[in-house]
């Protein structure tokens, strides 16, 4: 899970889903979440602006925002219609998810603290990084934060197909590192850009981001292991430039 900027909706837009959380508000309490559900159902166009607008903000390839693995081909209501009728069509309660994440695992699941604050982590609000630590020895998330322990169990972070999966990301990501180093001695620019191209698109956008935040810590080269000769590429500010937005 990687922080995303949200992006601003047309004016035309705004004002469309203005209207529809106005229909909701005007029925019975009782009755809001029916109603909800009924103009979230019955409004495929105002979906589709929205599944475009999330597309564009989505990590690698309209990855999910939770896992960062599978197609995000849901929206998600991140605070629940069912619990929240009038924020469905909230746009900052959007997010892009998978079927897995979104489906399978968060359903209608919304912890919240003592206080009532959501223990779950909001990428578009914080940075998941705040909160989680990514193991890139083992590809597993640890927590550091009760925010963190709550979204490791609620999405299924660290189920094993997403374990290996960021395994693998991170054998891609120092091949890419390493290919991105010989070409810039070469002074080859396409090969350079063909490197960034493939971090930057691939499945698990958070290894690559671990991989940059990590490279400047004490003992890096611990935390690196047999990689540790990608470090000085990490730290190279031409290369960071050019991954982090």
């Amino acid at each position: 899970m990687i922080q995303i900027a949200r992006v601003t909706l047309p004016p035309p837009t705004v004002d469309r889903l203005s209207e529809l959380t106005d229909k909701i508000a005007a029925v019975r309490p009782a009755e809001r979440v029916g109603s909800a559900r009924a103009l979230w159902r019955s409004n495929s166009a105002v979906k589709g602006m929205l599944r475009e607008a999330l597309a564009v903000m989505a990590p690698g390839v309209q990855r999910c925002m939770y896992c960062g693995d599978s197609l995000g081909a849901d929206i998600d209501h991140f605070d629940p219609l069912s619990r929240t009728p009038l924020r469905t069509f909230d746009w900052p309660n959007h997010l892009l998810a998978c079927s897995v994440c979104n489906s399978h695992h968060k359903r209608n699941l919304f912890p919240v603290d003592e206080r009532g604050r959501p223990l779950l982590i909001d990428p578009t609000r914080e940075d998941p990084f705040d909160h989680l630590m990514l193991s890139l020895s083992v590809g597993e998330y640890r927590a550091t934060t009760p925010k963190g322990i709550a979204t490791i169990t609620v999405f299924g972070l660290n189920r094993p197909l997403l374990v290996r999966g960021r395994q693998q990301a991170r054998r891609v990501v120092v091949a890419s590192l390493r290919n991105w180093s010989a070409a810039r001695a070469a002074a080859n620019e396409t090969d350079m850009d063909e490197a960034i191209l493939t971090i930057r698109e691939q499945p698990f956008a958070d290894v690559g981001h671990a991989m940059l935040r990590q490279a400047s810590v004490p003992r890096a080269d611990l935390i690196f292991g047999r990689d540790r000769d990608v470090l000085p590429t990490l730290r190279d500010p031409d290369l960071r430039s050019r991954l982090i937005p």
